[in-house]
């Protein structure tokens, strides 16, 4: 668990490095070069290090043991922040389409630079990047807020990738005389801020459902249940709940079993229940069990 907290604290403060190092090049050579969407792009970089900023606050508070307070543990923390750099995602792409839609109309800019195109173009391959290696962690360590952090990245590919489309045809218009593809960073731009704005809307959609304490999905609860099942002298499954916690997700079961059996024979089926599960499944770190007593008979 140590070591899978401390590789989401390395992806994050990489994430971190590189989104203020972007943010400064961005801005830079766009007010340099007077290229409208690269500033545009650096200031939708520059909304990225405070989600990335609220990543690794969330990361390092939801690690934190349980306590008198939070006897659940903290592991919601990051769900918060995922929910958080939603709403800058949202914030993002209005920017995006509000820029897009002012620059299409509005005259044609000209004066694209070969430099202005390199640093999109290095600003996609970066952040594609980091999008594998975030997303990879983010995945293996279930770790909501690097995996908050790997979709802010793939917006700033999608935002990148316009870049990179919108610039190029400006140099190549200059060179080719061709005067509409001027227009073509702002198209893309518009189709750039409904696909973040669809990604946002997934990421709002899942944080919101975690909070709610919505179950996991059917197909993990009948896992569960054949788990449960497996277990000898387990005569019924009366109800089977789980619910994710962040990085850790809980689970609460009501079996039957003899209303002879003693408190000791209860206390060691309720055992074998929680090991079961725990380890066919390490993201389970409690199972709570509720025994109801079964009489022959019953169904």
């Amino acid at each position: 668990m140590a070591d899978r907290h401390n590789q989401s604290l390395t992806a994050i403060w990489i994430s971190l490095i590189s989104n203020v190092l972007l943010t400064v090049l961005k801005l830079v050579v766009g007010l340099l070069f007077a290229s409208p969407v690269l500033v545009a792009d650096g200031v939708h970089n520059a909304g990225d290090i405070i989600a990335t900023v609220a990543a690794l606050s969330s990361s390092m508070v939801s690690k934190k043991p349980a306590d008198e307070d939070h006897p659940y543990g903290h592991g919601k923390a990051e769900v918060v922040a995922s929910a958080l750099v939603a709403i800058i995602l949202v914030l993002a792409a209005f920017w995006v389409g509000v820029h897009s839609i002012g620059a299409l109309l509005e005259p044609p800019h000209g004066g694209e630079s070969w430099l202005a195109l390199g640093a999109a173009a290095l600003s996609l391959i970066w952040k594609q990047i980091l999008y594998v290696y975030t997303i990879g962690i983010g995945r293996r360590n279930r770790s909501k807020s690097v995996l908050a952090t790997a979709y802010d990245h793939l917006a700033d590919v999608y935002a990148s990738a316009a870049a990179v489309l919108g610039i190029g045809l400006g140099v190549l218009g200059e060179r080719m005389g061709w005067d509409w593809a001027a227009y073509g960073d702002p198209v893309a731009g518009i189709i750039v801020a409904l696909l973040v704005l669809k990604l946002a809307y997934g990421m709002a959609r899942e944080a919101v459902d975690i909070l709610m304490e919505k179950n996991v999905a059917a197909d993990k609860l009948t896992e569960f249940e054949s788990l449960i099942r497996e277990v000898s002298d387990i005569k019924r499954v009366d109800r089977i709940r789980a619910r994710e916690h962040g990085h850790y997700v809980t689970v609460d079961v009501r079996v039957g079993i003899p209303g002879s059996y003693t408190i000791q024979q209860g206390h060691d089926i309720t055992r074998k229940i929680k090991q079961s599960i725990m380890d066919a499944d390490p993201s389970v770190v409690e199972v709570l069990v509720h025994l109801n007593p079964w009489y022959e008979g019953e169904s």
